[in-house]
């Protein structure tokens, strides 16, 4: 009697929503996963506000729960970015576990280990009971493999990188000396360094300019602008989605991302993808898609003298900036070209006991609530 081919369940963010998980989705559906693997996808949270997420996770824990009362063999495939949805995420791996699903477990970020790492003796026995009980623990970089073997040696993990599409080469014209950071706009996140290298750099560039592209606290931002007499070499554009991303890089010189603390940043790899020169600390996985002053420039957290001096050579010399921009290209061609990235993906689905779909069988659908995708 041949097996019964689990149902495969994924679970994650509803499109065109704010974050990595819903740009790996999306990267994952034009590469063609979901035509070739029995996927239902479940969206529990949206940018809907509040009420309008509330509505999708309680339609989506309707859906889930009624799975669990009619199916047995159901493979779950959970994206998580446990630094803001940890508890939503709880109820359905509570819930799959229950019913003894195989749980594929996707990292988003280093949420999971600020939990973990600052977190009290009881949560991080729970965060390592659900990292040993899931079938498989997918992250997109080798820095967290490394964490996670030393939180737990006996969890099944692999490597998978975010895909990112390649992107058609940007204009050859010189362009304004205009700086990126995209990202989350916070200390963290090196925005305030970013300020202060910048102020710096006023004197040999006197018409450089920063571009802000992402959510966070503006006001703050601002003020710091403020202080340093530079408010009006300030322009914040808000949340940018992925038709506005071309503009943004054809129309800045170079992306920084000086943060404190990283896993595999998407802005990062998506600029890079585009043909930018970029600068960034070397933190979690970023050294593992950037060789410094080959595909791009490391900088140290907080060491701002440095960022100010790598970003007047990038900014001044174009044949630098161009030379850099395509070396970074290739490297992130080589590593998250999604038809190179998305068959790791494959293989973990294959090792749960999921096969790919015969002829005729249905491809992807959206369940739970209309609102959900």
């Amino acid at each position: 009697m041949a097996a019964v081919n689990p149902r495969l369940v994924m679970v994650g963010a509803a499109p065109e929503t704010r974050g990595s998980i819903a740009a790996v989705v999306e990267a994952y559906r034009a590469q063609g996963l979901f035509k070739r693997w029995p996927i239902d996808y479940l969206a529990t949270h949206g940018d809907p506000g509040a009420r309008g997420n509330a509505k999708l996770l309680l339609g989506a824990l309707r859906w889930f729960a009624g799975l669990v009362l009619r199916e047995r063999a159901v493979a779950v495939h959970l994206h998580t970015a446990p630094d803001r949805g940890l508890w939503r995420d709880a109820l359905f791996i509570a819930l799959a576990f229950a019913a003894r699903w195989p749980v594929i477990l996707q990292l988003h970020g280093n949420g999971l280990q600020r939990l973990h790492d600052e977190g009290h003796g009881l949560l991080r026995a729970l965060i390592r009971l659900v990292l040993e009980k899931a079938a498989c623990v997918v992250v997109a970089c080798e820095s967290q493999r490394t964490w996670l073997r030393g939180v737990t040696p006996r969890a099944q993990v692999a490597v998978v990188p975010n895909p990112v599409a390649p992107v058609a080469a940007l204009p050859e014209a010189q362009r304004a000396s205009v700086v990126l950071f995209l990202g989350r706009l916070e200390a963290a996140k090196g925005v305030f360094d970013l300020l202060e290298a910048l102020s710096a750099l006023r004197p040999a560039v006197p018409d450089v300019r920063l571009l802000c592209a992402g959510e966070g606290d503006r006001g703050a931002v601002r003020r710091h602008a403020e202080r340093l007499g530079m408010a009006d070499a300030v322009t914040f554009t808000g949340w940018v989605g992925p038709s506005g991303k071309r503009a943004l890089f054809e129309n800045a010189a170079v992306f920084a991302l000086p943060s404190y603390d990283e896993a595999m940043p998407m802005s990062l790899l998506e600029a890079m993808a585009a043909g930018m020169p970029a600068i960034a600390t070397p933190v979690g996985g970023v050294p593992e898609v950037m060789a410094d002053g080959v595909s791009g420039f490391f900088v140290a957290p907080g060491d701002t003298a440095t960022l100010q001096r790598l970003l007047r050579k990038l900014l001044l010399d174009n044949e630098l900036a161009a030379r850099i921009g395509l070396a970074a290209r290739e490297a992130v061609r080589l590593r998250c070209a999604p038809e190179r990235a998305v068959p790791r993906l494959e293989k973990v689905y294959a090792a749960v006991g999921l096969c790919t779909l015969d002829a005729g069988q249905a491809p992807l659908r959206h369940v739970g609530i209309k609102s959900a995708g």
